[in-house]
């Protein structure tokens, strides 16, 4: 009885320390993934500084002379590892939302030194994403385990990993089947092998930082071979989102890729993490329903601010028929491209029926092959007949 009290009196005052460090924990992982998205976006505006005011320059590679650029790039790297970080201390479904604060970011960038105008739908915006990262963060997942290389394969092997693996490995081969062999070349296709494999990544990341933090701690996590695995998923996976959302840029507009792809990566990680990390494990009603309003607001936020951004005018080197005044006929389609004629040497071809009044042919002079005293040209005659 007396050992059965004390380990009561042990669990009891126990549980309050492990609360109070597993909030302090999330509370550190959601502060480096806040600050590190920011200095990201600070880090790829001076970037694409040094790009424009060098753009005249005949070296494509003089940016790299510039402090602006390395400065930008040295960001770069540290927002990223504090990104990589947080993923060790806070859980999955957390981190991933809170990549909404870069398009917070970019967008008082451009009001600060860009000197950009603001309507008011785009407060409004701003609003609602920032109202979404407050319920994201409030109302989230507060579990927390120390991953060591026993607890992820543990995870690996669970039967509710395993099936969704499954459903996961079934709906990439799908999608990557109408992708290849039926040209399906739609952007919610190809944003959603891009969102299937960043589960993966990030899975795969939580994994990988976290195994390091605690062989940083003192118990080497380094020897085990689940963390070499992961490292190699983390980086394939990588990989092949970048060439997608490379092919998605070429095809469709990249604000709309950036929402899109926001929402959907986002929502199959938060699936992810749910069921491999069990991040949800314990959570009330009021805190599921809560964190998922939050994640609405965040999408809705997100959605609406790259919507707003204006569409740059695409610049069109040659001369449409729409654009020109009415009456004037075109061998070619109206409305299509005017290009010059195989052999002609006037740009387009009109009607000489209507226009034979404006418009006369002109002819070439030839060369006579007679030795004669006559001047070396003659005018070529179109009465005569070969």
């Amino acid at each position: 009885m007396e050992v059965q009290q004390l380990q009561e009196v042990i669990f009891t005052t126990a549980a309050p320390n492990n609360n109070h460090v597993s909030y302090r924990e999330n509370l550190i992982g959601t502060l480096l993934a806040i600050f590190g998205h920011f200095v990201i976006s600070i880090a790829l505006n001076l970037q694409k500084y040094s790009h424009v005011r060098l753009a005249g320059l005949k070296d494509l590679r003089s940016y790299f002379k510039t402090k602006t650029w390395w400065f930008g790039l040295f960001l770069m790297i540290l927002g990223e590892i504090m990104v990589f970080s947080s993923y060790a201390f806070a859980p999955l479904s957390l981190i991933v939302p809170l990549s909404a604060v870069s398009l917070i970011a970019s967008s008082l960038i451009g009001i600060i030194f860009i000197k950009e105008k603001w309507k008011p739908k785009e407060f409004f915006s701003c609003g609602l994403t920032i109202i979404g990262i407050y319920l994201l963060v409030t109302f989230g997942p507060n579990s927390h385990e120390r991953m060591t290389g026993d607890v992820i394969v543990k995870h690996l092997v669970s039967w509710p990993f395993l099936v969704y693996t499954l459903v996961e490995i079934l709906a990439f081969c799908s999608l990557l089947y109408f992708y290849k062999q039926k040209n399906a070349n739609y952007m919610i296709v190809i944003l959603l092998l891009v969102a299937i494999l960043g589960s993966t990544t990030v899975v795969a990341v939580k994994a990988v930082a976290g195994m390091i933090i605690v062989s940083i701690q003192g118990t080497m996590q380094l020897g085990y071979p689940i963390f070499y695995v992961m490292v190699v998923c983390m980086v394939a996976t990588a990989i092949a989102q970048a060439s997608y959302l490379s092919h998605a840029s070429q095809l469709y507009d990249s604000a709309l890729i950036a929402s899109v792809n926001y929402i959907l990566s986002t929502s199959i990680a938060i699936c992810a993490g749910a069921i491999f990390y069990v991040d949800f494990h314990g959570e009330d009603v009021l805190h599921l329903c809560m964190f998922s309003l939050g994640c609405i607001l965040a999408f809705l936020g997100a959605f609406l601010i790259t919507r707003n951004r204006k569409k740059k005018k695409t610049f069109e080197p040659y001369v449409t028929m729409s654009s020109l005044q009415a009456g004037v006929q075109s061998m070619h389609d109206n409305g299509s491209a005017v290009q010059p004629d195989f052999g002609s040497f006037s740009y387009g071809a009109l009607q000489n029926d209507s226009m034979s009044e404006i418009y006369t042919p002109a002819t070439l002079p030839i060369v006579t092959e007679d030795a004669s005293p006559a001047p070396p040209y003659k005018t070529q005659d179109h009465n005569k007949t070969e």
